[in-house]
């Protein structure tokens, strides 16, 4: 008999930076914060990482999958520090190897600042 509980996932809650573009325009600090994840993104190799890791089976990446991106291992440790900077990924140390993993919340809230504002 185990003692292990199964404790139920809870989504976290999409706290977009900033209303839909179509909606008003940002302020000076929502513009901050969003140009800082753009500019994250804005690196052919950081945009492949992200992306590897966002389609990645599980929702999560062990960096020994991902590291294929056409330069060296420091190089890919340095742009997935960047885009971690950047609220963009969380990591997690398991044994020896760094997954990394990108927030369900990051991703709404991307979509949700790049999508039209509803209609009234």
């Amino acid at each position: 008999m185990s003692n292990v509980k199964v404790l139920p996932l809870l989504e976290p809650a999409v706290e977009p930076c900033c209303p839909p573009l179509s909606e008003r325009p940002l302020t000076a600090e929502e513009a901050e914060r969003t140009a800082v994840m753009f500019k994250a993104l804005g690196d052919p190799v950081r945009l492949r990482l992200f992306s590897a890791v966002a389609s990645h089976e599980g929702g999560e990446a062990c960096v020994c999958d991902i590291s294929d991106v056409g330069v060296s291992q420091p190089t890919v440790s340095h742009h997935l520090k960047k885009l971690k900077e950047a609220g963009l990924l969380s990591s997690e140390r398991r044994g020896t190897w760094v997954y990394y993993r990108v927030e369900p919340a990051v991703l709404a809230a991307m979509g949700q600042l790049l999508t039209k504002a509803a209609a009234a």
